[in-house]
């Protein structure tokens, strides 16, 4: 009997101790042909780097929508990122260090998403994130360190990356392009990239053990943005089950300057164009990347003229600004979770700012109201304006994002979870920054590993619930489970928030009832009619 109970303990040991079979041990069929992906840091995980979801958008095809990807033979080995899309890459742009950074080459043909799964299995139907990064639409890249994926598929969700066309690659408009479109319609290029990334994670994901019926799309900042503008567009219903916006949901900016028209944007186009010396589209798509991107020289008599081409209501990706579809319902309806970090949009861990220079500002901006504003925010004194710059700045985000829940509400039947980020990124500068724009991003995805920062058992601490929650939202649509603390949907009653880093506790949307009441009534003031 003892014999058989050691043999039974031998067998047991060599199961524990045999490599963890993966996806990457047989090869997976793609649009295209077959792709064999290779063991993450933890060899449980297994990536597919490089993987083609549309045909490079060269020559001809450039500024056009997405074409199929051709056919390969034999199997293609997806163990190197593919370039990026075409920008400028720099090491560092402080406060964002090298593991925010992009750092493969950069070539137009960047059609290429990137998958992490730890399933054994294509039957497993785990819950899918489609990450979309940031970067102002000009620079980004689905391989920057920080969005590494593994995290996350250590906690059961696979995770896909994916570049998408950048700058004036991605939203060139011009009256010959949009002639020419099958849809009448030119710009937003990367939208429809994205469009095609989600129609290949729909068609494929399930050979890698992902649930086409249950996809997160997200991003920050830009690729909050992005994530907006997908859910509304017509193009992408379906595709996409929930969506996360970090760092871009306010009634502000859905107020700001009014959305961009094809009309507008097509004459734009043509400055653009005569500027470079062409009135062709074959001349403009004859020119090299660097030649489009580089500065219009001033004339004699004249400034330079800057260019910036973005999203556009185009009719055909975005019949209607986002705000509008919002307002009239004709959104991609999914849970939302959405939030703002504490040192953005103004806000500083020490803010340099006088009192003269604060009431100056004030006055600029509240016009009539800058006497109440000044009342709830008072700056008689240098050290007071210092607070007052933070905490208005702090009021301000919170009840503009609780403001842009409460709209959404109007017209949607799912949930929406707002969050306040508070963690400093430690490192050298982190008196300087604080929890500046992006530094939530490697502890919601559990990327810790991809910083040589001084990290602590409080920021692994941090990750661990962070990416958790996120986990969580991705796989049901809500952050909430066990052993975490509770973080209430928005509601309009009571105004709050959930404050997420160092504390894990909803919070109220301003620091009183009365300064809540001053931005709803400042804010009324910037909707246009019909949308309040």
């Amino acid at each position: 009997m003892r014999n058989v109970s050691i043999s039974a303990i031998v067998i047991l040991v060599s199961i524990a101790a045999a490599p963890r079979r993966g996806v990457f041990d047989a090869p997976v069929r793609v649009a295209g042909g077959l792709v064999s992906g290779v063991p993450g840091r933890d060899p449980s995980v297994t990536v597919f780097k490089g993987l083609p979801f549309a045909a490079p958008p060269v020559g001809d095809l450039r500024w056009r929508a997405p074409r199929p990807v051709a056919a390969w033979q034999g199997v293609k080995k997806a163990d190197t990122f593919s370039s990026s899309c075409m920008q400028t890459v720099a090491d560092e742009r402080k406060p964002w260090t090298y593991e925010f950074m992009t750092h493969t080459e950069v070539s137009e043909d960047c059609l290429y998403l990137n998958v992490w799964t730890a399933a054994t299995s294509a039957s497993e139907k785990r819950p899918v994130y489609v990450y979309i990064y940031g970067g102002a639409n000009t620079e980004g890249s689905g391989a920057v360190p920080v969005y590494d994926g593994e995290g996350l598929a250590r906690k059961g969700i696979v995770l896909v990356t994916v570049n998408y066309r950048l700058g004036v690659l991605g939203f060139f408009t011009h009256p010959e392009l949009t002639k020419e479109s099958e849809t009448h319609a030119s710009g937003n290029y990367a939208l429809l990239d994205l469009v095609t990334a989600l129609r290949w994670v729909h068609d494929h994901i399930a050979a890698f053990g992902g649930d086409p019926g249950n996809v997160t799309v997200g991003g920050q900042s830009a690729g909050a943005s992005n994530t907006h503008s997908l859910t509304a567009s017509p193009l992408a219903k379906g595709l996409f089950h929930r969506a996360i916006a970090q760092s871009g949901s306010s009634i502000a900016a859905a107020a700001g300057g009014g959305p961009r028209t094809l009309a507008d944007q097509e004459q734009l186009g043509v400055k653009f164009a005569e500027a470079k010396g062409t009135r062709s589209l074959a001349g403009l798509r004859a020119m090299s990347w660097k030649d489009l991107s580089a500065p219009v020289a001033p004339s004699s008599t004249a400034p330079a003229p800057t260019f910036r081409f973005g999203v556009v209501v185009d009719g055909y990706v975005l019949p209607a600004s986002v705000r509008d579809a919002f307002a009239s319902g004709r959104q991609n309806d999914v849970p939302t979770l959405t939030g703002a970090n504490k040192h953005e949009g103004g806000a500083t861990p020490h803010p340099d700012v006088t009192a003269d220079a604060f009431q100056k500002q004030a006055r600029q901006r509240y016009g009539d109201l800058a006497d109440e504003f000044l009342a709830l925010y008072p700056a008689a004194t240098d050290e007071q304006a210092r607070v007052a710059q933070n905490e208005s700045s702090w009021d301000q985000a919170r009840v503009s994002m609780y403001l842009w829940a409460m709209n959404r509400a109007r017209t949607a039947r799912t949930k929406a979870f707002t969050y306040f980020w508070d963690h400093p990124l430690p490192g050298p500068d982190v008196e300087k920054y604080g929890a500046f724009h992006t530094s939530e991003v490697p502890y919601v995805m559990n990327a810790l590993a991809m910083s040589n920062r001084p990290f602590t058992d409080d920021d692994r601490r941090i990750a661990e619930t962070l990416s958790s929650y996120w986990a969580n939202f991705i796989r049901t649509g809500d952050p909430n489970g066990r052993g975490l603390p509770r973080w209430p949907a928005v509601g309009k009653d009571p105004a709050v928030t959930m404050e997420i880093g160092d504390k894990n506790a909803a919070i109220p949307v301003a620091g009183s009832a009365a300064r809540q009441a001053f931005f709803e009534k400042f804010f009324a003031r910037q909707q246009p009619a019909g949308t309040r």
